[in-house]
């Protein structure tokens, strides 16, 4: 019961730190079911830009528990414009060192980490993009990812 109720507690505390969050443009996390993310699975977020002039950080967002048994974890992200013009990356978000200590920060066996994913851009003009991302490691059902997010900021 104690675990649940701190799990809350942090919850809330999250939640009022991101609210005076002045910098971010967009946000969100999606829950990937039973911790078990499929190869073909796409995550996707759609988030609207308004501002074409700010330089902004685009970053992801990934929740492991300590059942994960890789100590980093490869993404395709495919990002497609208001235009439908579409570019894949390829980012490698370590989450554990050498010696398997996880890097993010982590309350019980839940870990959190964030991972710049383009920085200092401009988004070239309005309207809605789309962030495609797909786990890129070798097996077929990833176990142990909790969460994927996106989020977007303006560079400071």
């Amino acid at each position: 019961m104690k675990i649940v109720s701190g799990l809350l507690a942090l919850g809330i505390i999250f939640l009022l730190f991101s609210s005076c969050d002045e910098n971010r443009i967009f946000e969100a996390n999606v829950e990937i079911p039973d911790q078990i993310w499929n190869k073909d699975k796409a995550v996707v977020f759609s988030p609207s830009i308004n501002d074409t002039l700010s330089i902004q950080n685009v970053f992801v967002n990934v929740r492991n528990s300590s059942s994960y048994p890789y100590n980093n974890l490869f993404l395709f992200i495919t990002t497609t414009s208001p235009s439908g013009q579409w570019i894949s990356d390829t980012l490698e978000l370590p989450l554990a060192d050498d010696r398997g200590k996880w890097l993010g920060s982590g309350l019980g066996d839940i870990f959190f980490s964030r991972k710049v994913f383009k920085q200092k851009i401009r988004f070239p003009m309005e309207g809605t993009y789309t962030f495609e991302i797909r786990q890129g490691m070798r097996s077929e059902d990833l176990k142990g990812i909790r969460d994927i997010g996106l989020r977007i900021e303006k560079s400071e």
